[in-house]
């Protein structure tokens, strides 16, 4: 008879077998940033995270882009002062592309209108390099991964300033009335879903839940699912305080 070597691989299905498992597969992270010290070490400290794996680096966003494609990352690591990433070109008005997959902007400060850049930028967190902290970077990178948004309570006031400073959001303190149907694709949105899941998820047709989100932009002031993801989470840590 043969015993399981370790116990840990295998899973109880039945009255007398085993059915092998496997782990989850490793996040493979790519960082760009400029300093390539800084860039070492910081693949080195999160290479021994559990459950991540650093599968390249770069100098330049046009380096970066190109190691991506063959390295396929699942979430990058952008600096704000790399070379030709997005915080800079979007302070020159260029247009470059922008990582293809859900990115990180790492920041050396938390100015407002750094945090406020990056996400219009499209970055799905921000973490400043000012917290030190290793284990909650890799708690951010698993975030976004599940396709959360990664922000904290500061930097989520910057969002929220700049969000209702847009003359076709809140006026004067007053939320926008959403339908019933809208709110429910907006708590779908802040879930990480994409226009497919939510299709399916409502009973819908895409094109339907493409119309609610047009319609939603408009009344919100937002341009885009991460500033309207934002705007979700901000206005229930609002709520919340004024219930409190």
């Amino acid at each position: 008879m043969e015993y399981p070597r370790r116990p840990s691989e295998l899973k109880d299905v039945s009255p007398g077998g085993y059915q092998m498992t496997t782990k989850p597969r490793a996040i493979r992270v790519m960082i760009a940033d400029s300093n390539q010290m800084a860039c070492q070490l910081l693949g080195e400290a999160l290479s021994r995270q559990p459950g991540l794996n650093v599968v390249g680096s770069a100098p330049d966003f046009d380096s970066f882009t190109g190691t991506a494609q063959t390295a396929k990352p699942d979430v990058a690591l952008v600096s704000a002062s790399v070379p030709g990433g997005p915080l800079k070109t979007l302070a020159a008005n260029e247009r470059r592309p922008v990582p293809p997959c859900p990115w990180i902007a790492l920041l050396d400060e938390s100015e407002p209108r750094v945090v406020v850049a990056a996400f219009r930028a499209g970055a799905k967190g921000v973490f400043s390099r000012t917290q030190a902290d290793i284990c909650l970077l890799a708690k951010c990178i698993r975030r976004v991964m599940e396709g959360q948004v990664w922000v904290d309570s500061r930097q989520m006031s910057y969002l929220l300033d700049a969000l209702t400073g847009n003359e076709n959001a809140q006026s004067y303190g007053v939320t926008p009335k959403l339908t019933r149907r809208e709110e429910s694709v907006v708590r779908l949105v802040v879930q990480g879903m994409v226009n497919r899941e939510i299709a399916e998820k409502l009973r819908l047709s895409e094109h339907t839940i493409k119309n609610y989100l047009f319609r939603i932009f408009d009344k919100l002031g937002v341009s885009n699912r991460v500033e309207l993801a934002l705007y979700a989470v901000a206005r229930l840590k609002l709520d919340q305080e004024i219930a409190a």
